[in-house]
């Protein structure tokens, strides 16, 4: 697997970049404003990651999705760990992440990656999209806040 930045000219796996975020207006709109990674195995699409400057000295990572049919292999974990060293690289102090309160598999990601809990933005699902989304069985309506010193 080689994990690297998505070129200028190549339109970004909207696919992938979906299964973690269902607004396509939203992707499309930090997309522009930010990097996107990649992940490439076998000649396909198998990841993908954002880094989003959001003030000074601080990254956030908007959006990590991978490949159903390639989900629970670890690479969530090494898409994750290759943004926190992106964010060290280019001289950032904090990466930060927000995830829903109902991802009970992505916090637990995020915290083994070095992630600490920040705070909680309440309807932060409720007010950002116009369907109701569900997560294991419960209505997403909290984001949870995590953030990384680096």
């Amino acid at each position: 697997m080689n994990i690297r930045r998505l070129g200028s000219a190549e339109a970004p796996p909207m696919d992938l970049l979906l299964l973690a975020d269902p607004s396509r207006t939203l992707v499309e709109a930090y997309i522009a404003r930010g990097q996107c990674f990649v992940a490439d195995r076998d000649g396909g699409t198998i990841g993908v990651y954002v880094l989003l400057p959001t003030r000074p000295g601080t990254v956030e990572l908007v959006n990590v999705a991978v490949a159903e049919d390639e989900q629970g292999k670890g690479i969530g974990k090494l898409l994750v760990l290759h943004a926190v060293e992106q964010a060290r690289e280019q001289r950032y102090h904090t990466i930060e992440v927000g995830t829903g309160s109902t991802g009970v598999v992505q916090l637990a990601l995020y915290q083994k990656c070095g992630f600490r809990m920040t705070g909680i933005d309440r309807d932060f699902f409720v007010r950002h999209y116009e369907e109701e989304i569900y997560e294991n069985g419960i209505r997403l309506r909290d984001m949870v806040r995590l953030s990384r010193d680096l």
